[in-house]
């Protein structure tokens, strides 16, 4: 393969495998994959604005009632944000996918051997969540704002609150599920030992916590809980599954 196809493919490989790729060389195959991320990113976001509108009705179906617009360009602008959102998340896979090819050829076989399994377990592992955050959270939430201070507010939801509350609520717990996959790799590297993250769980419960406070979008303990527990239990398969994979790293390296 010469240097024009690599240019088309963004493969390192095309040149000599036994030769370190030059500074230059690397950054000239940075651009190729932040290129190629981009032209995914918009052909999914383009898919994304096409069935927005039913998507949009999708979201506004837990709160059961047409939501408020207050000005004349927000309807539009509500449209356009499910689009590229919706557009961003079916095209992650292929965005991981361009960025773990960025970094394959400066790993060692033993060390990409996990990253293919990194992007269908991360999407695996993302929907799972979302769908937690859509089917559970989600309606707790609601049913707990909705009805909050009924005697001292007029309940009347608006679009440019409700949609960008329901999207990164699903968005953030989703990512969060993808826990045990981040501590797989570290572990696999040798980074992070099993017995590190079963020592530092008082630490993990406190960040778990924080983290949990951060994207519960009410106050009640109940909802905070609800993220709470199935972030430990994440945890705690984090340390089995590191305790499988993990590799010491040599004491010279």
């Amino acid at each position: 393969m010469d240097r024009q196809t690599s240019k088309l493919t963004g493969k390192r490989a095309a040149r000599n495998p036994d030769k370190t790729a030059s500074f230059l060389e690397h950054i000239e195959e940075l651009g190729l994959r932040l290129r190629n991320a981009a032209i995914i990113l918009l052909v999914g976001s383009a898919i994304g604005l096409i069935f927005a509108e039913p998507l949009l009705a999708f979201l506004i179906a837990p709160y059961g009632d047409r939501l408020k617009v207050l000005g004349p360009t927000e309807g539009v602008s509500i449209l356009i944000r499910v689009g590229l959102t919706i557009g961003a998340a079916i095209t992650s896979p292929f965005i991981i996918y361009q960025i773990v090819a960025f970094i394959a050829p400066g790993l060692n076989s033993n060390e990409k051997r996990p990253l293919y399994f990194i992007i269908p377990a991360a999407l695996l592992l993302f929907i799972i969540g979302a769908a937690f955050a859509w089917f559970v959270m989600i309606p707790s939430a609601i049913n707990f704002l909705a009805t909050f201070g009924l005697n001292l507010f007029s309940v009347e939801w608006t679009a440019d609150k409700y949609i960008p509350f329901v999207l990164s609520l699903t968005l953030w717990v989703g990512v969060s599920f993808e826990m045990p996959l981040v501590f797989m790799f570290l572990g696999r590297l040798g980074i992070v030992s099993p017995r590190l993250l079963l020592r530092g769980w008082r630490i993990a419960f406190v960040a778990i916590a924080v983290i949990a406070a951060a994207i519960t979008p009410t106050v009640d303990p109940f909802n905070m809980m609800l993220v709470m527990g199935p972030l430990i239990g994440l945890y705690f398969l984090s340390i089995v599954l590191t305790a499988v994979v993990y590799r010491k790293k040599p004491e010279n390296s």
